[in-house]
């Protein structure tokens, strides 16, 4: 039986033609955008299932592939972390609050964009994970890059790294 003719996936295979990796696969299925059954250990995933998340609904009703071939409807999503070193907890809570707001206040709907900010204390570093389409990814980074950009005091890098020792 070839491997296009069979009923179930495991997360490797699913990541392996979807050219993602192992963990954001697990992600989807963990966050329900990915339909999954567990049998033991792991996740299976259907090959309906598998098609529902690679096709929009007018290609998973039959649209398919154009004259040329090249199948229509991907979904196209952008997966960035962005590493700020050298931020103030202060500064990190103003940014991570300019971020959020600003996505939540841009998007058409809530699920279009998602953002995850981590600040490690210890390491002065703050992560901002964004996973979503190319453009509302570019608007956030283009965001981070003028807010972050020389000429801004968001960021102060002098006097508060001392009162850190």
């Amino acid at each position: 039986m070839e491997s296009d003719e069979r009923e179930l996936y495991s997360v490797g295979e699913v990541a392996e033609r979807l050219g993602l990796h192992v963990r954001t696969v697990r992600n989807y299925v963990r966050d329900g955008r990915l339909k999954a059954v567990r049998i033991g250990k792991q996740y299976r995933i259907s090959r309906a299932d598998f098609e529902a998340l690679t096709s929009t609904p007018d290609s998973a009703a039959g649209a398919g592939a154009a004259a040329d071939g090249i199948p229509r409807g991907r979904h196209v999503e952008v997966s960035s972390i962005v590493q700020i070193d050298s931020v103030s907890p202060e500064s990190a809570s103003r940014l991570s609050t300019l971020v959020t707001a600003s996505v939540q206040a841009t998007r058409e709907t809530p699920d279009s964009l998602r953002i995850q900010l981590v600040y490690d204390k210890e390491r002065a570093r703050l992560k901002i994970v964004i996973l979503g389409g190319a453009a509302d990814t570019a608007a956030v980074l283009n965001l981070l890059d003028d807010v972050l950009g020389p000429g801004n005091d968001l960021l102060p890098t002098e006097g508060w790294e001392s009162d850190r020792a």
